[in-house]
Formats: C-alpha cells, structure tokens, sequence
C-alpha cells in the first residue's frame, strides 16, 4: 500500500512538472526548484565564498592587513558576543576606525548580478515563492560559520505602515520566517517597529542616510531584549545605516549583542 503511494505521488509531481514547468530564477534553465543546481554552486557554494569583515560584511581587500579583535565565544546558544577569537575574526578599517553599533554580519552573497535579480523578483515582483529560497541559502552561510552563536530572538527590519500598505508585504520579514523555522529561533514580528515615514535609504545620498533613519525605531517591550543576542533580518544591505539604527535602539533597550542576518550586500564601491 505505502509502495503504491509513493509511486502515485511520483507521477502526481511528475505531471505536475509537465502542467507547471518551473525555472531557475536566474538563468532560465529547467529546474525543480527555484534555484537550479549549477547556479547554486557557483554563486553560493563554497568556491564562491569571500573573507569578508565579520563586522559589516564587506570583503576583505587583503586578509592579511586587516587587524584582529579579541572577543571570545560563548558555545551557549543566544548567549556571547557572536565573535571568534582567532585568525578570521580581523575587522575592515571603516569598522576600526568607525564602529557600527551593530557586533556581527552575515550575508549569503554580494548584491550584484545575478543576485540583485532574485531580491527585485522578491521585493517589487511580488515573487514572495522566493523568499524561502533566500532564507534557506542565507540559512546555510549562517551555518558556514561555527564560530557564530545563534541569537535567542529573531525579527525583521520593520517597513512604515505607508510602504506596507504599498508593497503589500515585508519582504524582510518573508524571509525571515522561514530561516527562523529552519534555525529553530524564535521570531518576533513585532520585536522592532518604524515610527517615521523615512525616504528610502537609496533615494538619498550617503552623506544624508544616517540623519535621514535617525529616531525611525522603537521597541514596545525592552523585557524581550534585555541582555539577550538579538538577530535582525533584512534583504539588503547597503551602507549599513539602516541597521546601525535599528542595533543602536536595540542596545539602548538592554540588548546584549546584535547581528545581522542579510541575504545580500552591497560591494563597496
């Protein structure tokens, strides 16, 4: 009986397949899934990975001259500042010179071609079936680094209800559900909320972003983050302002350390 399921659910997804042909969302190639193997691996796998700043995220021009820190790591999870003290915790000189109130960043890939087509399909096509795709690959860089202590709670860069009312969805948000399931972290919707209708950070110059997010956040209920590791989700990250923001009002709340949590980053120019 259980043979003769199987075998049915085999052809119902296989005529599936033929009612519903799917391609990759990058190179238009026949896949099962949203992604196919070999885009995968060459802008995902491992051949494809960066040293990047710990920090912010950006590469690392030369490994060798960035300096180190030393921070420890507490194995406990959503305890510790998320650092590994060793050869691959150097900081980038913006990051010295002019720390982010944020501890740590991980990202699943640079925000470049292909890879920006994925976050525009998501964030202004309303292709929100990629959203579980970013979170599982975001999901397997996060996990590409033992020295990364999980955070005791996860939320969103939160949208003003005008551009949510607008777009319909917060992209962040979408991918952040999925990676909190698949991490068994706890999310909270509602952990940060946007009491100002900001311009979008990329509308403005650089020189202007961080007045432009000043003041934009604030957290209903400081006894969910004080003391804890608190892991913040977004699609994109730029200049960094934004979510040094967000980490500053975290921390103005008790929380012990932030980091990042982006599926992809804007290489310095």
């Amino acid at each position: 009986m259980n043979d003769k399921i199987a075998r049915a659910a085999s052809w119902g997804r296989a005529l599936l397949r033929q009612l519903l042909p799917n391609s990759c969302a990058l190179c238009g190639g026949a896949s099962d899934d949203a992604l196919c193997a070999g885009c995968e691996a060459q802008i995902f796998g491992p051949a494809a990975a960066l040293v990047r700043c710990p920090r912010c995220a950006n590469p690392l021009p030369d490994s060798g001259s960035a300096l180190s820190f030393g921070h420890g790591l507490d194995s406990t999870p959503g305890s510790g500042p998320p650092f590994l003290h060793g050869p691959d915790s150097r900081l980038c000189g913006k990051c010295l010179a002019d720390p982010p109130a944020f501890d740590r960043t991980l990202v699943a890939a640079d925000y470049a071609l292909p890879v920006d087509q994925l976050v525009l399909q998501l964030k202004f096509g309303h292709r929100l079936a990629l959203a579980p795709l970013c979170a599982r690959l975001l999901r397997d860089a996060v996990l590409s680094h033992p020295d990364y202590t999980l955070p005791a709670l996860l939320c969103a860069v939160p949208l003003g209800p005008r551009r949510l009312a607008e777009r319909g969805y917060n992209q962040a948000l979408e991918i952040a559900r999925p990676l909190a399931r698949s991490m068994g972290v706890a999310l909270h919707a509602q952990l940060v909320m946007r009491v100002n209708e900001t311009a979008a950070q990329s509308s403005v110059t650089p020189e202007q972003r961080r007045q432009n997010i000043a003041g934009a956040f604030v957290v209903p209920d400081a006894a969910l983050v004080a003391g804890r590791h608190i892991g913040v989700v977004d699609d994109v990250m730029t200049s960094g302002q934004t979510l040094h923001e967000l980490a500053a009002t975290l921390k103005r709340h008790g929380a012990a350390c932030v980091s990042n949590l982006v599926f992809a980053r804007t290489p310095p120019h």
